[in-house]
């Protein structure tokens, strides 16, 4: 089973995150067969983190529980709350099959509040060769369709934003983002 994991960062946490750096490499190296994608989030226009994104593929939602709320940094404080939902993988690839690679061009989350009906349950965008992960966000027993992340290479957040159909969702939101990890 695929979840998404984001930790959002409690203001004033960043000095306690870099204090915690190598311990939450060292946690997430547990999982490294298990992670789809990783990586930080940051502030708008800044250089500071807001948060850290993992995908994950666990048996279960106890499993998805214990990797989210064991982690080194939620255990010391570091973030303010967590969203962790089941998720699919509509690519079939981990972010580092990704073909555009590491680095090279803007990247970004971005994360779409259901409103409605379910969107994107059976397929990523045509034509989308700038995404990295892609799917929806389900309920624990993947009956509900919540909304959609996405991991994106865009020249700025408003094209990242256009990977998702607007009037489908009640929120999106769009954080900087980057490959995370020691890989």
């Amino acid at each position: 089973m695929e979840f998404f994991c984001y930790h959002r960062d409690r203001p004033g946490s960043a000095a306690l995150r870099m204090e915690l750096l190598e311990r939450h490499w060292s946690y997430m190296d547990q999982y490294e067969k298990e992670l789809i994608a990783r990586g930080p989030t940051f502030a708008p226009g800044g250089d500071a983190p807001s948060g850290s994104v993992h995908i994950v593929d666990l048996p279960d939602p106890a499993a998805a529980r214990a990797f989210a709320f064991d982690e080194p940094g939620y255990q010391a404080g570091v973030y303010r709350d967590v969203l962790l939902l089941r998720w699919r993988d509509m690519l079939g690839r981990t972010m580092w099959d990704f073909p555009g690679g590491r680095t090279g061009g803007n990247r970004y989350l971005v994360l779409g509040l259901g409103a409605g009906g379910p969107a994107d349950l059976t397929a990523a965008p045509d034509g989308r060769d700038d995404l990295i992960a892609y799917g929806p966000l389900l309920s624990d027993d993947a009956t509900t369709w919540l909304g959609t992340a996405a991991l994106v290479r865009a020249p700025d957040a408003d094209a990242a934003r256009g990977v998702l159909a607007v009037e489908r969702y009640a929120d999106i939101e769009i954080h900087p983002w980057e490959f995370g990890g020691r890989r």
